[in-house]
């Protein structure tokens, strides 16, 4: 949905597809905005016109007042009205900054209209989009639907081994203004796309093959319906407003589902809820971007509303740097009360050259404010990555 046309690359080595039913499942529940008497709590909403018509020359302006709920479910509804120097407005919203997820089952049951210049969608960002810009963050487009076509399409973007923008998708064919549940799979190795259970689409994400590292790191969700751009075109067919695009629900999975790994989530270090002593800088670890540097001694980081799914061990990884060692943290839960770990920081030669060092701790299932405190300092921090054992 981001930008450009939606024009796959055909990358056949990568690309498995089935037109099986979804297998067994023992997926656990992590998140869900159900719509039942309002909307959640965990969404953002955009406003206006974004840069060049959200990338794609979208012809509408994003006004929150668009997005209602009617009957338990979330309504957003594309206007015919002058606003902002636009002939439309609508909605976007997404979960950025509140709520992320490496790795899941994602899925919402959804309606949509079908008409000349719409552009409805249910998708995914990388949420170090702000640090690298896309397509290097990624993007997964689990459901997208234009114009008045017979088919719904599942694409992903990347940056891709030429360091130019890469994409991979496929289509199937929905009576899209029945409610249908669209969905994904996606683990360290695969990303699969379903509709009502049926599977249509699979991009193989194994070992980053075709430089899809993106897709083994935090996305974020979003939900709009666009008016025209560069995909649907510009002829808009003006009878269809208003034009309401609905969702009953959206709810997010981890930690099963056939050969899933479990729970898994990067958090990249820059994307703190709040600090004390630390500053940013860009970094030549892989994937570019920020790391947090300037770590003192007494200096912390916080990372707000992480859902640990499960009871049980976990392996807390670390992608540090430090130019002669010394350095220790300690990894902790809501403001310390709470202490699960300490990590010693060995010399890496220098404060961009990259190591991984990990420790396992017990979690309890919850939500938690996540802290990283320099019990001594003397280190960068790029990255760290909780995964179930």
């Amino acid at each position: 949905m981001m930008k450009t046309l939606k024009l796959p690359l055909l990358l056949t080595a990568m690309l498995a597809l089935t037109g099986s039913a979804a297998s067994a499942q023992n997926w656990q529940l992590v998140w869900q905005d159900e719509f039942n008497s309002s909307i959640g709590p965990d969404w953002v909403f955009e406003t206006g016109t974004g840069s060049g018509g959200w990338g794609n020359n979208e012809l509408q302006y994003y006004r929150q007042e668009n997005a209602t709920v009617e009957n338990g479910q979330l309504v957003i509804t594309a206007k015919k009205e002058n606003y902002g120097g636009m002939a439309y407005t609508s909605t976007r919203m997404k979960t950025q900054g509140r709520k992320s997820w490496t790795y899941g089952k994602i899925e919402a049951r959804i309606a949509i209209p079908a008409f000349s210049g719409s552009w409805p969608a249910f998708w995914m960002l990388g949420s170090n989009i702000s640090s690298v810009g896309w397509p290097s963050c990624g993007e997964i487009d689990i459901m997208e639907h234009v114009n008045n076509n017979a088919d719904v399409n599942g694409t992903v973007h990347w940056t891709g081994t030429d360091n130019g923008h890469a994409s991979y998708g496929s289509a199937t064919p929905v009576s899209v203004t029945a409610y249908h549940t669209y969905s994904i799979e996606w683990t360290s190795a695969y990303i699969r796309w379903f509709v009502d259970g049926n599977q249509y689409n699979e991009i193989n994400i194994l070992n980053n093959v075709g430089s899809t590292e993106e897709f083994q790191k935090d996305f974020f969700i979003l939900l709009n319906f666009a008016i025209g751009g560069n995909w649907p075109g510009f002829n808009i067919d003006q009878n269809a407003f208003p034009a309401k695009m609905y969702v009953d629900y959206v709810r997010v999975y981890q930690g099963g589902g056939g050969t899933n790994p479990g729970f898994t989530k990067t958090v990249e270090a820059e994307t703190y809820s709040s600090s004390a002593g630390v500053q940013l800088e860009g970094t030549t670890d892989t994937n570019g971007g920020q790391n947090v540097g300037y770590i003192d001694t007494g200096d912390w980081m916080a990372y707000n509303s992480i859902t640990i799914p499960t009871t049980g061990t976990y392996k807390v990884e670390y992608r540090v740097a430090s130019l002669s060692g010394g350095g220790r943290l300690s990894l902790d839960l809501n403001a310390g009360s709470i202490l699960l770990g300490y990590m010693d920081i060995p010399s890496t030669g220098g404060w961009q050259n990259w190591t991984t060092v990990s420790h396992t701790v017990t979690i309890n299932a919850g939500t938690y404010n996540f802290g990283i405190y320099a019990q001594a300092g003397g280190f960068n921090l790029n990255w760290f990555r909780i995964t179930k054992l």
